[in-house]
C-alpha cells in the first residue's frame, strides 16, 4: 500500500502541470515516460518537503514509472543516502534496472548518491564496472555518469579510463554523449 505523503506527492504533481514544460520534456528528453510537465524546481522543493518520507517514499516514487516521479526519488535518496549507505547502493542497484531516459540516469547517479560518494567510493567503482558491459544502454550510460563522480581525484583517472575505453566505440547515442561528457570533465 502506497504511503500517505505519495498520493499528496501525486496530487501535487497534478497540480503543477504546466504545459509548456511538459513540451518541452518531451523534446528534450524524449524517451521519457509519462511526463506530468512539472518545473524542476517545483521537484526540488517537494525532495525538501517529502524527504521525511525516505527511502520508502523515494521507493514508492520510482515504482510508480512517471518522469517526474522517478526525478523525485533519486532527489530524495540524494537528501536521505546518508542515513543509510548500504541501502542507497541496493537502491541504486534497483533502480539502474528500470532507466529509459538521461534525465533520470543522470539524476540518479549523480544527485541520489552525492552525499556517499566518498565513504562508498570502491563499492560504487564496482557497480559502474559491472554496468558498464551490460547489453542495456542506459545501464551502461549510468556507468560512465556514476563515474564523473570520481573525475577530481587523480589516483583514479587510469582506472576510470580504463573503464570508459570499453564504451569509448559505443554506438548508443546516449553512451556516446556520456563519454564525450566525462573526457571533457577528465581534462
Amino acid at each position: 500500500m502506497m504511503s500517505k505523503e505519495f498520493f499528496e506527492i501525486q496530487k501535487i504533481l497534478k497540480s503543477k502541470v504546466d504545459k509548456e514544460v511538459k513540451v518541452s520534456a518531451k523534446k528534450f528528453v524524449p524517451t521519457a515516460k509519462k511526463i506530468y510537465g512539472v518545473k524542476a524546481l517545483e521537484l526540488n522543493k517537494l525532495a525538501v518537503k517529502y524527504k521525511i518520507g525516505g527511502f520508502k517514499l523515494a521507493e514508492e516514487l520510482w515504482k510508480s514509472g512517471a518522469f517526474e516521479e522517478k526525478l523525485l526519488a533519486t532527489k530524495i535518496l540524494g537528501k536521505v543516502c546518508k542515513k543509510d549507505s548500504d541501502l542507497t547502493l541496493k537502491l541504486i542497484k534497483k533502480f539502474s534496472k528500470d532507466i529509459s531516459d538521461w534525465a533520470v540516469c543522470d539524476t540518479l547517479a549523480t544527485q541520489g548518491i552525492r552525499g556517499i560518494i566518498k565513504i562508498k567510493q570502491k563499492e560504487i567503482l564496482q557497480i559502474a564496472k559491472k554496468l558498464i558491459n551490460s547489453k542495456n544502454f542506459w545501464k551502461r550510460r549510468f556507468a560512465i555518469v556514476l563515474l564523473i563522480n570520481f573525475v577530481k581525484d587523480k589516483n583514479l583517472k587510469k582506472e576510470i579510463e580504463k573503464i570508459v575505453k570499453t564504451v569509448e566505440n559505443d554506438k548508443e547515442y546516449y553512451v556516446k554523449k556520456a563519454v564525450d561528457w566525462i573526457k571533457r570533465k577528465m581534462k
